[in-house]
């Protein structure tokens, strides 16, 4: 199984405002959305096969599949990504600064092909739910 990335959604308004972010570098960068880190990670091989799941507002909303690293002039790194948001079961995740790993086994499954985004519970309210200890 491969491992996986968390990542708060910086700047993100909403989920849309992310996934329309991401959409917007299908033509540009070469068809792939971009991200800068200052190291790389390092088990970036374990990554292969890997995505990058959204945190917005205290919980898993989202992956973007992972395409690889490249190195940058001035020594940092790019994420490179996939410029499109998966919708996923969403699940609570505490914000924090930079990346996290996130093993396979503990990623949250895709949004089946029957199952719509609007049906899942919205952030803000999984998260009010967590901080009052009922999820």
């Amino acid at each position: 199984m491969p491992l996986h990335m968390t990542k708060i959604a910086y700047s993100a308004e909403s989920p849309a405002s992310l996934k329309a972010w991401l959409e917007s570098h299908q033509t540009a960068n070469g068809g792939e959305a971009v991200l800068t880190t200052r190291y790389l990670p390092k088990r970036h091989e374990e990554m292969t096969g890997g995505s990058l799941y959204w945190i917005f507002e205290h919980t898993l909303i989202g992956r973007s599949p992972l395409l690889g690293f490249t190195q940058r002039e001035d020594g940092r790194w790019h994420i490179r990504l996939e410029p499109r948001l998966i919708p996923i079961h969403t699940r609570p995740r505490r914000a924090h600064q930079g990346w996290r790993y996130l093993d396979g086994e503990d990623a949250p499954p895709d949004l089946g092909d029957d199952e719509d985004a609007s049906d899942v519970l919205p952030p803000r309210l999984i998260g009010e739910l967590v901080r009052l200890g009922l999820v």
